[in-house]
């Protein structure tokens, strides 16, 4: 039986063999302006002159109702207007048109299928096997090749700490599809270098890498040992639904040092294009990740995820540095709808040197600088320095969940071009930066709960006197929904006649009933948050009167579709 499975698998590595596709990627071009998409988003690039500001409208091809986007931010240093249109349908055409006080353009965009075409599919054997697969036969645009598991049964690697990695993919247009992957020596997954139009779906990833932990203590062998692990160079990677837990190792808290150690997914130096979404990437405290997205390098011109790239609908938990790690370039990236929970940073942006960065409805539950240390961390992570400085970042209706939520809103790091609105910053700590480089930051319309607003002003803050300590400022949650109350307590400062029947007593400093001003408190945004309810936007993650954000692999499925071989 063992015999015949590895000839089976020796014939597999034959078969995958062949030479790799070639293709050109979307910012090759010289089209101008130019689009880029992604399968609900839009990234636009005009280079032309600064006039003023740079409007965006647009609408289905079908249809003659046109809608208002979010403006395009202009950078001088590359004369060019940048910026996304977003919640947008995969799979179609859209009218754009982009207009300044000088000059109006009009353009057409498709946004990508979630419908690979299938060309070749290799079946992996049934039942279970150790040797590492290589996938080294490319498909093409409208042949993708899939590896995956025998119809109604179950394909398990199980690497016995004997092979590196259990899939290896050197080849573009692939789909690895519902395999179980356990105990490979570093990576789960490796996609080689400058490879691109990969998806991986619907896959088990568990118990892998070395050992990892504090390099202060020595431990130099297990840092970015990842579920799936993309090197330098690759480009559209789909990565959706995947369940990547329980890494063998484990990262070091903050307490003895930088964190170092497993990883769930991990992208380098990516050229962009990517989409990360829907995975359950999740732990325990004593097998915790370093990050759970991330990638290298922080202070550059590229970065992990790079340009046009989304990372929306993820369930993280039990991470020791960044929950999202998004640092480098971030040109038209879009960080939203996810849940991250027992982490120290929620999403790190230092640098982010062009820009524009998106990071909107995402919502950030328990933080902690290490096991014996429940103080918390940061929801955004800042920085930059020269020349890696000066993009746009956008933060937009997120919610951050107390009690034991993170300390600061931002991190104290140097920061500029900051556009903050319609946020639940339920803190304790800072709100904004001290130190911004360069005064074009703007916050307003927000949330604070704590004392130190640093360099933000928030003329239209959302206050209601003072929230006692423990308060809940949203209805408890049982499946990750979190909806601003209706009514919240609040410390009336002062001392005010109350009737108790036919007494009267002053009471000072009483506690009151307020209706919440985070509900219809926010700001209408073009494009983010156009069909709210009532008489204005809600504030935090959540609007009331729609639908509940669903996180993780199980999103947005019926409970009898999408379950996967290995379950």
């Amino acid at each position: 039986m063992m015999q015949r499975r590895m000839r089976q698998l020796t014939r597999l590595c034959i078969l995958l063999f062949m030479t790799n596709a070639v293709a050109q990627n979307p910012w090759q071009t010289d089209i101008n302006p130019n689009t880029v998409a992604t399968y609900e988003n839009v990234g636009l690039y005009w280079t032309t002159k600064q006039a003023g500001t740079c409007s965006v409208q647009y609408k289905k091809a079908t249809s003659k109702t046109w809608q208002k986007g979010l403006d395009l931010v202009f950078d001088a240093r590359s004369n060019q207007y940048r910026g996304s249109i977003i919640n947008l349908l995969p799979a179609t055409a859209y009218d754009v048109k982009l207009s300044t006080s000088a000059n109006n353009t009009k353009l057409k965009v498709t946004t990508r299928s979630e419908v690979f075409p299938i060309g070749k599919t290799t079946t992996i054997p049934a039942g279970e096997s150790s040797k590492t697969i290589v996938i080294s036969e490319s498909g093409s645009p409208d042949a993708y090749h899939l590896v995956t598991v025998p119809q109604g049964q179950q394909s398990t690697f199980d690497a016995r700490n004997t092979f590196d990695h259990a899939i290896e993919i050197d080849a573009n247009y692939v789909i690895v599809r519902g395999v179980e992957i356990k105990n490979t020596t570093i990576h789960g997954i490796r996609i080689k270098e400058n490879h691109h139009d990969i998806v991986v779906e619907n896959c088990h990833i568990t118990f892998w890498g070395r050992m990892g932990g504090a390099i202060s203590h020595g431990n130099t062998i297990g840092n970015y040992d990842s579920g799936i692990y993309a090197e330098d160079g690759t480009w559209n990677l789909t990565i959706q639904r995947n369940l990547i837990d329980h890494p063998r190792g484990a990262s070091n808290d903050w307490e003895t040092g930088h964190p170092a150690g497993p990883q769930g997914i991990t992208v380098t130096q990516s050229q962009g294009g990517n989409v990360i979404r829907y995975n359950d990437i999740v732990s325990t405290e004593d097998h915790g990740f370093n990050d759970a997205i991330g990638g290298g390098s922080n202070y550059s011109n590229i970065g992990n995820m790079h340009r046009d790239s989304d990372i929306y609908g993820n369930l993280i938990r039990n991470v020791w540095d960044d929950a999202i790690e998004v640092e480098g370039s971030n040109m038209n990236i879009r960080i939203y709808n996810n849940y991250m929970h027992l982490f120290f940073a929620a999403i790190a942006t230092a640098s982010t040197t062009h820009g524009p960065i998106y990071m909107y409805r995402n919502v950030v539950g328990e933080s902690r600088i290490g096991h014996q240390n429940s103080d918390g961390g940061v929801f955004i992570k800042t920085g930059e320095r020269d020349p890696y400085a000066g993009g746009r970042r956008y933060v937009f209706h997120n919610t951050i969940v107390q009690p034991q939520g993170v300390r600061d809103a931002f991190t104290g790091h140097s920061v500029s071009n900051i556009i903050s609105r319609n946020n639940i910053f339920d803190v304790p700590g800072r709100l904004a930066s001290n130190k911004e480089t360069v005064n074009d930051s703007d916050y307003d319309y927000d949330y604070f709960s704590g004392r130190n607003k640093g360099v933000a002003k928030e003329e239209n803050e959302i206050s209601f006197y003072t929230t006692p300590s423990g308060t809940d400022l949203l209805i408890p949650s049982y499946t990750l929904e979190f909806y601003p109350k209706t009514w919240v307590n609040s410390i009336k400062w002062g001392r005010f006649p109350h009737q108790f029947g036919d007494k009267e007593v002053a009471i000072t400093d009483p506690v009151v009933q307020l209706k919440s001003p985070l509900i219809d408190g926010g700001v209408a945004i073009n494009g983010f948050n156009d069909s709210y309810a009532g008489e204005g936007p809600d504030l935090g993650a959540f609007e009331r009167g729609h639908p509940p954000i669903e996180y993780g692999r199980r999103a947005y499925l019926k409970y009898n579709e999408g379950w996967c071989p290995w379950e």
